[in-house]
């Protein structure tokens, strides 16, 4: 009898993400990622195979404030790269480039330090669900403000019904898993 097949990174996220129904709001089906984090084992093998779908393409990794820190920090670990942390405004405490864009039900800023990476350096940007893309957008257009080179957006999730990949600009998108 031969083995079974290994699962897959795709069939192991959606194993591990719980989904909640009518959250926030009713006919909303909310996907959390928390148990993925939770799996040691698990989260080790999201976070390699976001850094192997970029090898050798960055020097720094950026996550947005606040799940994507956890896995800029994990990415970076694993593949020796540096950190760039994109925090919501006023956390910073020198200069910054900020970056304003709209939410649902309001706007928001985005900001990094203006001193902390040289212009020309190669970026992954990691977050755990890509939906609308509003916030990966300006992300995009922050680090590009400071000189900075997009190697790529890595993601857990990507929420295809949302088309928030259009708002990436072109960059080079990669969801461990699609939905």
């Amino acid at each position: 009898m031969p083995a079974p097949r290994p699962e897959s990174v795709e069939e192991m996220i959606d194993r591990l993400c719980a989904k909640i129904p009518d959250y926030p709001e009713p006919g909303v089906l909310f996907r959390d990622l928390t148990p993925l984090f939770a799996d040691g084992a698990a989260f080790a093998r999201a976070v390699d195979a976001l850094g192997e779908a970029f090898r050798g393409q960055f020097e720094y990794v950026a996550g947005i404030e606040a799940r994507g820190f956890l896995l800029a920090g994990a990415v970076s670990r694993a593949t020796g790269a540096g950190v760039i942390p994109i925090r919501k405004e006023g956390k910073l405490p020198r200069e910054t480039y900020r970056e304003s864009y709209q939410l649902e039900y309001g706007s928001a800023v985005l900001e990094i330090h203006t001193d902390d990476v040289a212009r020309g350096s190669r970026v992954l940007v990691v977050d755990d669900i890509l939906a609308t893309g509003g916030t990966l957008e300006a992300s995009a257009k922050l680090l590009h403000r400071a000189g900075l080179h997009i190697a790529g957006f890595g993601l857990l999730m990507e929420l295809t019904d949302q088309r928030g990949r259009g708002k990436l600009g072109g960059h080079r998108t990669r969801a461990l898993y699609r939905v």
